[in-house]
């Protein structure tokens, strides 16, 4: 214990960005460990002979690699990945193994962390470094490296799949969910806070740890769909269906509440700000969102949009319809083009890069931005203090991309 101790300062000394997460491990002495293995509760399991054997040094790079799998979620993305394929045979237990061992052993090592000989690395099978277990898993089958390294085993917290000499959920000294991702969080905050003392993949991972890419494409088809369907929206009174309420007022006949399919009209930003392949991805989501709300073409139009607003073109096929722009930005314009329809849309759906002023009332209808990411600050040669107003409170915002 004193030497795996040592090791772990060791770690900490070297990889201070990490210590917080290596601190956070508990030691469970295991006879029938390979070498070191971690479960998803953050448990090191350590077999007291491989401690023995291994140097300082490289026992301490041991200590790294195996929390370096539990932040980056190596036993979640484990599980994910083999529901997606339905393979939990062991071989594919090793083949995550070896692809999550390929997604950090390619920037672990070095400056003080000594690469130990059998390591797995990307270029073992002429892949390229820096890509994702998942990544690694879809381009190569890793067979060819499965009998080579059969004795590779970093335990449930690598691969998502446990094994019989861990102590599992109720097991004494895991941490919750919570803790967890505490622990991540004080490791990624470190990371930001000194991005020049960590490896690239490091600083990638901390970016994005507690901001995963969210599924923009359903969230805006959920953004759609929500405002489409909120109530007041496509209602009109129809007397083809009498109100119940009829029955209680003799002689009165009352009109029903009749639900019309909603009309959307898209305000695309076509200012010199963005690019041609925002707009290419504009008018993709142009048919996504005719989709969206029940493949009515002639319920949506799509209106360009730079400094001034064009003509409400209805959507015949997205892919053939030209946006016409370059200019500066002003939705206004837009919106007040769209509300001038008629009949008037039930939804406005604005996609824009967000470098334009906003409406100053909220429209009589629900409203959708779709932003196009953009640095936190803008530059104006002639305003260096400018910043773009953000969308208003009252639009419902969904990041593209």
């Amino acid at each position: 214990m004193e030497k795996l101790l040592a090791a772990r300062l060791h770690a900490v000394k070297v990889r201070p960005y990490l210590a917080a997460a290596l601190f956070a491990l508990h030691v469970v002495a295991d006879r029938s460990v390979p070498t070191m293995a971690v479960d998803a509760h953050w448990r090191c399991y350590v077999s007291p002979g491989f401690v023995a054997r291994t140097p300082l040094e490289e026992l301490a790079g041991v200590w790294v690699h195996e929390v370096s799998h539990l932040l980056r979620d190596h036993h979640g993305r484990g599980e994910r990945f083999a529901r997606e394929q339905e393979k939990v045979e062991d071989r594919d237990r090793l083949r995550r193994n070896i692809a999550a061992d390929f997604e950090i052993n390619d920037d672990i090592y070095g400056d003080g962390l000594p690469l130990p000989a059998g390591a797995a690395l990307p270029s073992m099978l002429r892949l390229p470094d820096g890509l994702l277990m998942e990544e690694y898993l879809r381009r190569a089958s890793l067979s060819g490296l499965a009998a080579d390294l059969s004795w590779l085993d970093c335990g449930s917290g690598a691969d998502g799949q446990e094994r019989t000499w861990e102590l599992g959920p109720e097991g004494a000294h895991g941490l919750s969910r919570q803790q967890r991702d505490a622990v991540r969080f004080r490791v990624a905050e470190g990371i930001k806070g000194r991005p020049g003392d960590a490896p690239e993949g490091w600083r990638r991972w901390a970016e994005e740890a507690f901001h995963p890419p969210q599924p923009w494409r359903q969230l805006l088809g959920a953004a759609v769909r929500s405002a489409s369907g909120a109530p007041g929206v496509g209602e009109d009174h129809s007397y083809r269906r009498p109100s119940r309420r009829s029955a209680g007022i003799p002689g009165v006949l009352l009109p029903s509440l009749h639900r019309m399919p909603p009309r959307v009209c898209v305000v695309i930003d076509t200012s010199g700000s963005v690019s041609d392949a925002e707009l290419g991805s504009a008018l993709l989501e142009v048919a996504a969102i005719a989709r969206a709300v029940g493949g009515r073409r002639d319920l949506v139009s799509v209106i360009s949009c730079d400094a001034a607003a064009r003509v409400a073109v209805p959507l015949c096929r997205a892919e053939n319809m030209e946006l016409i722009g370059g200019g500066g930005t002003d939705l206004r314009s837009g919106f007040a083009r769209a509300l001038r329809s008629r009949p008037r849309p039930d939804v406005i759906v604005a996609l824009t890069d967000g470098q334009t002023p906003w409406p100053s009332a909220q429209p009589p209808c629900r409203t959708v931005v779709g932003l196009f990411p953009r640095p936190v600050r803008a530059v104006r040669e002639n305003n260096p203090d400018y910043v773009p107003a953000t969308p208003p409170p009252w639009a419902r915002v969904v990041t593209i991309g």
